[in-house]
């Protein structure tokens, strides 16, 4: 039986300021979702994208071309180091950010989000924006966009919540979505006690140890 669904009040009192991390591939519309979700949270919203291309100066591309696809993910684990340091945020992870094990440390120290899509709707995301891809610089940016999905699926798959996706689908309602999926997966901290704890030992008597 699922749990009835938190008022996003009660939701984020609940989460205590937990960072939600949301991956998925390229096209997975991450951003898209991601700003809405921190809306309905009061959260606040962080690409992570935006914060490497700052720290490094220069845009993506340029460091895949200078760097090579292994020093971007150096990279991109060292800013994700940094916003684990960092609390009440919604991060749109880079699709790539989960191919490197180290980042499962950092992105499990809060709750993994995987936003999940078929490769034909995240082919036609992709075609549709402008943004230069260096991944899918192929070709054939089908075949490499479903090899990549491919390979990343297992890992993707080592999330917290998965939250499909279908052709049409608004980004505002998919974020209402995760809203409604969290309470599943959280576990409500045990309260104190509202009076001290009685102890009695073996004969019966209250004692304040065990010992």
């Amino acid at each position: 039986m699922s749990q009835p669904s938190l008022a996003p009040v009660e939701l984020t009192r609940r989460l205590q300021g937990l960072n939600l991390y949301l991956v998925g591939m390229m096209g997975a519309g991450k951003s898209a979702v991601g700003r809405p979700l921190a809306e309905a949270l009061g959260y606040r919203f962080l690409d992570a994208d935006q914060v490497l291309e700052q720290a490094a100066g220069r845009p993506i591309p340029a460091i895949f071309e200078a760097d090579g696809e292994e020093g971007f993910r150096a990279l991109e684990t060292a800013v994700l180091d940094r916003i684990t340091g960092w609390h009440s945020l919604v991060v749109a992870t880079g699709g790539g950010v989960v191919t490197r094990p180290v980042n499962w440390g950092h992105l499990h120290q809060g709750v993994v989000i995987w936003l999940d899509a078929p490769s034909e709707l995240l082919l036609n995301r992709l075609q549709a924006d402008p943004t230069p891809r260096p991944l899918l610089a192929t070709e054939d940016p089908a075949a490499r966009l479903e090899a990549l999905l491919q390979a990343r699926r297992p890992l993707y798959a080592q999330a917290d919540l998965r939250v499909e996706q279908q052709e049409g689908d608004d980004p505002r309602a998919v974020a209402e979505r995760v809203v409604a999926a969290l309470p599943t997966i959280l576990k409500e901290r045990p309260q104190p006690p509202d009076a001290p704890v009685q102890l009695q030992d073996a004969d019966g008597q209250l004692t304040p140890s065990l010992n």
